[in-house]
């Protein structure tokens, strides 16, 4: 099957000479479609875009408070323990 056999969605841009020559000279070395070469790439950025939003920095004291939270002993949830006791759908 081809690789554009499902490709429904039109995505334009407009993009200067010497950036589509680029992207050109780097498709090709690839041997790829300066469209496969370009939705590949954008599609990899944006998952990287989004993985970068589950990272989060903090500095020592919010670190350690972090961590006590977590490892702070769990309250009783009652909905939860009649939740977990129930049998799984699938089982």
């Amino acid at each position: 099957m081809s690789q554009t056999a499902n490709r429904t969605a039109p995505i334009n841009l407009r993009a200067r000479d010497a950036q589509r020559n680029l992207i050109d000279r780097a498709a090709a070395a690839l041997g790829k479609s300066r469209s496969d070469f370009m939705l590949e790439t954008a599609c990899r950025e944006a998952e990287n875009v989004l993985l970068d939003q589950r990272l989060f920095s903090l500095n020592q004291d919010d670190f350690d408070a972090f961590n006590q939270a977590l490892e702070a002993p769990v309250k009783d949830n009652p909905a939860l323990k009649k939740l977990m006791a129930r049998k799984a759908p699938w089982e």
